[in-house]
């Protein structure tokens, strides 16, 4: 998606450096649009590296290109944060004097905008009055927050935090996707079997992959429940903000399992991407264990269900379900041939089989899964950021489902 991030000159330009990188890292080509004084907060270079695309200021620059036309009319989406109180009178005044205005005035895609200022100007009738009128000609108001600002005040008039933003804005642009509607449940991050009150048996799943096929969904405009076992530090920060995400957490694999029964029921396409541990401990210890106790040879384990092939059996006509397949292969060849003898063991519609190992797919911001279909054939390979990975899942859902 081709957007365009307007930057004016607020002390919160220092946050929408993160915004920036959380688009590009999803995989969009971003065009920065700093004013001259938000170049006093941010300098160009920075806007230049974290967006890899040049950055110019003024409407005499590229002047063959008709720049400041052509900025407005490529984008599929303006986001203008911070957004002062000076920028919102401009806009709702239609002034044009430099290249953020005059792009804003030619384009025709969604507009979102994040307000961020003094609560004083926040709640001065003239901003309230503009916001009022941006709103009215269909511009998108996200925020802004209340909590602590410059000079150490508070109030409301905190720009959004830069996740909140970017989802809210793709959900803007998504909400008719090619996924529009659908409901959606996922499942994420690794289960932890308790041994005693201490201790449990775990994996290095980080929940990455899963809370980016739920936010890849929900950008592309279906609704999602994602059941989410333990996950690492900031794995669900996107989710948790995007309008279309209920989060449901979960802590072992039974705990897990019946969520997902749960978050099935009505759901047009079910996606198990979470590490389910096959065992849980026999019996869990009420305090924890200790040497004292004697030496402690061995841990009796039994069988957990198998959440994946409990929700094919279960699952209602016309209901999509996908699995994911964590291997250790020799080869390509043995990947896809344990790939192949587990989808048709837990009869998904689609399997997503990847290798897994000390250094690939567990902890790592890199993904490379192939999707087998139905018939064990190959229908979609994808590598890279692990959004890529989800967008590519996703297109083979909705191939398969006629979108």
């Amino acid at each position: 998606m081709f957007i365009v991030v307007g930057v004016t000159g607020g002390i919160a330009a220092y946050k929408t450096v993160q915004l920036v990188r959380i688009l590009v890292t999803g995989g969009h080509d971003v065009h920065v649009i700093p004013t001259a004084d938000a170049l006093k907060f941010v300098g160009l270079t920075t806007w230049e590296a974290i967006s890899r695309n040049p950055v110019t200021i003024s409407v005499h620059e590229d002047v063959a290109e008709v720049r400041h036309v052509a900025l407005g009319r490529k984008a599929d989406l303006v986001i203008v944060a911070p957004a002062t109180a000076n920028t919102l009178a401009a806009m709702t005044a239609g002034l044009a004097d430099d290249l953020l205005g005059t792009t804003l005035l030619a384009t025709s895609a969604p507009v979102v905008v994040a307000p961020a200022m003094h609560t004083e100007m926040w709640r001065h009738p003239a901003t309230t009055a503009n916001v009022e009128t941006l709103r009215s000609r269909g511009v998108h108001i996200v925020g802004p927050a209340d909590g602590p600002l410059t000079g150490g005040d508070s109030g409301p008039g905190r720009m959004s935090e830069p996740e909140q933003i970017a989802a809210f804005a793709l959900s803007v642009v998504s909400a008719d996707g090619d996924l529009a509607d659908l409901r959606v449940a996922v499942s994420t991050g690794g289960t932890r079997e308790p041994i005693d009150p201490v201790r449990f048996i775990g994996n290095r799943s980080s929940g990455r992959q899963g809370a980016a096929i739920a936010v890849a969904a929900a950008d592309r405009g279906a609704h999602v429940r994602l059941v989410a076992a333990h996950v690492d530090e900031g794995a669900l920060a996107e989710a948790s903000v995007h309008p279309r995400i209920a989060i449901i957490r979960v802590g072992t694999a039974g705990e897990l399992g019946s969520a997902m029964r749960e978050a099935a029921v009505g759901a047009d396409a079910v996606v198990m991407v979470a590490a389910v541990a096959d065992y849980r401990v026999a019996e869990v210890a009420d305090r924890k264990l200790s040497k004292e106790d004697g030496p402690l040879q061995t841990l009796a384990l039994v069988p957990n269900d198998d959440i994946l092939a409990g929700l094919v059996s279960e699952r209602a006509a016309r209901q999509t379900v996908v699995g994911f397949a964590a291997e250790t292969p020799d080869d390509e060849a043995d990947l896809l041939e344990r790939g192949r003898r587990k989808r048709r063991r837990k009869g998904v519609d689609l399997l997503a089989v990847n290798e897994v190992g000390w250094n690939a797919g567990f902890e790592s911001s890199d993904n490379r899964v192939i999707v087998l279909g139905a018939d064990d054939e190959v229908v979609a390979e994808a590598s890279g950021t692990k959004r890529a990975v989800a967008d590519a899942v996703w297109d083979a859902v909705a191939k398969l489902r006629g979108r």
